[in-house]
């Protein structure tokens, strides 16, 4: 079995599925608060203080936003972190 360079487990699948947001643990409802408010990727941007091509990549699962984005985008939106970026990862017992 390969061990994961990510994660360093032997859990390849898993990790590959993740990584590849075809099994993403952590819903990403950005566009949908976004549209919701009638902004552009580049207004929410703008309000941000990052790029547009930013909010594109966290919206497309290509980029997670640091824990300090995540907050800002959360507080931007009058919402927890948590109903931003839904966790639906399991851990294993």
């Amino acid at each position: 079995m390969e061990t994961c360079k990510e994660c360093l487990t032997d859990e390849t699948a898993n990790c590959k599925e993740l990584l590849t947001g075809t099994g993403a643990a952590v819903e990403n409802r950005v566009r949908e608060y976004r549209e919701a408010a009638g902004w552009s990727q580049g207004e929410l941007a703008r309000r941000l203080g990052v790029s547009r091509q930013t909010i594109n990549a966290v919206e497309t699962d290509k980029y997670d936003p640091s824990l300090p984005l995540a907050l800002r985008m959360a507080r931007l939106f009058a919402l927890e972190v948590c109903e931003l970026f839904i966790d639906h990862w399991n851990p294993k017992e």
